[in-house]
């Protein structure tokens, strides 16, 4: 690998302003934020600002930019209706609505959905992917901007249990990962156009990891993505392959901050860059199996969700145990990944409870638990002082209470 690794991992992430929540685990993907005077106890009087009905189900996440809410949802007998919502992130008022007819492959596993992909969002527009290939930018007042039919153009991508791969978005490029057993690549779309920039082969097999930018310089970025095989690193401008390390993986994010790469690959690795531009592992844990969450790297230390319903948390630096806490109810575990914010660890489980824990500690601090009573498989968003839990029939704000 080149030397230039370490300076990859010791640049900051792309990041976005911290009052919005603009992609799957927020900004840069680090499933944490640094704004203040977020809500702990949910479960007082006034805390739920607002709950609507959503027209569909679907498990992508919600994100919130300026003050609107975008989620995305999927119907129809094949569930081959594509919904784009965007709700006032205040009132929970719906802002509007758009539909689209699938042209992709619609058969998955019925844990998924076609909204599964989470959306993301600037200050110009929401691209929302959908499972079936479909993709749609839409600007804020939704008014359609542009649209393609991934399956249109390359005939033989396959769906065969359910796409869920989100885009991410970078220098005015789209980055959009479609790992499948069919035509498989990653592509930089021009976010005015829609048109591809480039297009870069990858191993065909299903994937459901969404990529990390990595800015190096002003001037220089690369995208970070996982397969069955290898971690791989593209450059966001030519989209040509630089290097790649055999660090597997197939569903959680890979998270960097602090100088130091967590990878989930047989666990949680944490690895840090040297000068000759080679990987120091400081520590591993196999324990720490998260199935299809991703774990979080927040205030110092590692929380990691395992299919089991327990709630690890490690310290970061040296991955020596802290605490861990089984959260109650039968048959608990997890789709959404865990997020921070303000001194708060949020997570909600499948069976829809959903819990807050202080970041700090050496004991497990349950501020509060709630139950949604609903299905939830999303990642909670953090924004404009509120929590923002989207399950499978309803979008929920929670804020401080009064």
């Amino acid at each position: 690998m080149r030397s230039t690794v370490a300076l990859i991992l010791l640049a900051g992430t792309f990041t976005a302003p911290a009052a919005d929540w603009p992609q799957f685990r927020g900004p840069g993907g680090t499933g944490s934020t640094d704004e203040k005077n977020l809500p702990a106890q949910l479960d007082k009087p006034g805390s739920l600002k607002w709950k609507i009905a959503l027209p569909a189900r679907g498990v992508s996440s919600p994100v919130v930019v300026g003050n609107t809410v975008f989620v995305t949802c999927s119907d129809g007998k094949r569930d081959d209706r594509l919904h784009t919502l965007a709700y006032d992130a205040t009132t929970g008022k719906k802002l509007w609505h758009r539909t689209l007819t699938a042209t992709g492959i619609t058969a998955a596993h019925p844990k998924t959905a076609m909204a599964a992909p989470t959306p993301v969002a600037d200050s110009n527009a929401v691209y929302a992917l959908f499972a079936t290939g479909d993709l749609a930018a839409y600007d804020h007042s939704g008014s359609l901007l542009w649209y393609r039919s991934l399956t249109g153009d390359y005939p033989t991508i396959s769906n065969v249990v359910g796409m869920a791969s989100s885009p991410v978005l970078a220098k005015e490029r789209l980055l959009i990962p479609m790992d499948n057993s069919g035509d498989s690549f990653l592509a930089a779309l021009a976010t005015a156009t829609g048109q591809n920039i480039w297009k870069q082969p990858r191993p065909r097999e299903s994937c459901w990891i969404t990529p990390t930018i990595r800015e190096i310089t002003s001037q220089e970025s690369e995208v970070l993505l996982q397969s069955s095989k290898e971690l791989a690193a593209y450059d966001l401008a030519t989209g040509k392959k630089k290097w790649s390390e055999k660090l597997p993986g197939q569903v959680p994010m890979l998270t960097v901050t602090d100088g130091v790469m967590m990878v989930s690959s047989g666990g949680v690795k944490m690895l840090k860059p040297t000068a000759d531009g080679k990987f120091e592992e400081l520590w591993k844990s196999a324990k720490l199996q998260t199935g299809y969450s991703s774990p979080l790297y927040y205030s110092g230390s590692i929380f990691a969700a395992n299919p089991a319903g327990v709630l690890y948390c490690v310290d970061a630096k040296t991955g020596k145990p802290k605490w861990e806490e089984r959260i109650k109810g039968a048959k608990q575990t997890f789709s959404g990944s865990p997020i921070g914010g303000d001194g708060n660890v949020y997570l909600v489980t499948e069976a829809g409870t959903l819990c807050v824990f202080a970041a700090e500690g050496l004991e497990a601090e349950l501020k509060c638990s709630i139950e949604l009573k609903e299905p939830c498989l999303a990642t909670p968003a953090l924004a404009n002082g509120c929590l923002f839990i989207r399950s499978e029939q309803s979008l929920y704000c929670f804020g401080k209470a009064k």
